[in-house]
């Protein structure tokens, strides 16, 4: 927390310091970028070996102790049965451009940017009613963490927003109360 003391009235101010609330998030963004690149990377080794999908899946179910007659156990194999080359090509796609946006809120974040702030708080709030949909159909422990660390973050996040603009208005004021105008680029 760094304090500053306005010379309209001689008081106080203490204003929060976010950089090491912001740093964490970004790292957990960035971690999700780069889980995301992991994921497509596997994918791509997986087509190059030219892997059948539907035995694999079986190794995987094997591997967990999984039977056969369970349901998710049919589902995990039928979707990998399903499995294409463009279909692989769009998951691709689609973790890059996941990863590429992680990478970029976490940069914002990283540097105290407001509009990575603002696509923190969108982006995650984007995710809350599908992840409480999720919980509502299967609750689980992993489900119910996920909620919770996404609303913290939000939250969080929300609330450097505000706190960065009360802190801003709170200069502003002070400022044309001693008739001085806020330093702006050149003038």
């Amino acid at each position: 927390m760094s304090t500053f003391i306005t010379a309209s009235q001689g008081k106080v101010v203490r204003h929060h310091s976010h950089r090491a609330g912001l740093r964490t998030v970004a790292l957990l963004e960035a971690l999700k970028g780069v889980l995301a690149l992991v994921f497509a990377y596997v994918l791509i080794s997986l087509i190059r070996r030219d892997v059948d999908f539907e035995d694999a899946a079986e190794h995987v179910l094997d591997f967990l102790h999984i039977g056969l007659q369970h349901r998710i156990a049919q589902q995990f194999l039928d979707a990998a049965d399903k499995m294409s080359d463009t279909r692989f090509i769009t998951i691709i796609a689609f973790a890059a451009a996941y990863a590429a946006i992680r990478f970029a809120e976490g940069y914002g974040l990283w540097r105290q940017r407001a509009w990575a702030e603002w696509l923190a708080i969108i982006s995650g709030s984007l995710y809350i009613p599908f992840e409480v949909y999720k919980l509502a159909r299967r609750p689980n422990q992993l489900h119910v963490v996920v909620l919770t660390v996404n609303v913290l973050v939000v939250l969080y996040i929300g609330w450097v927003r505000w706190d960065e603009i009360k802190t801003a208005r709170r200069v502003r004021e002070d400022a044309a109360n001693l008739d001085l105008r806020p330093l702006s680029g050149g003038t």
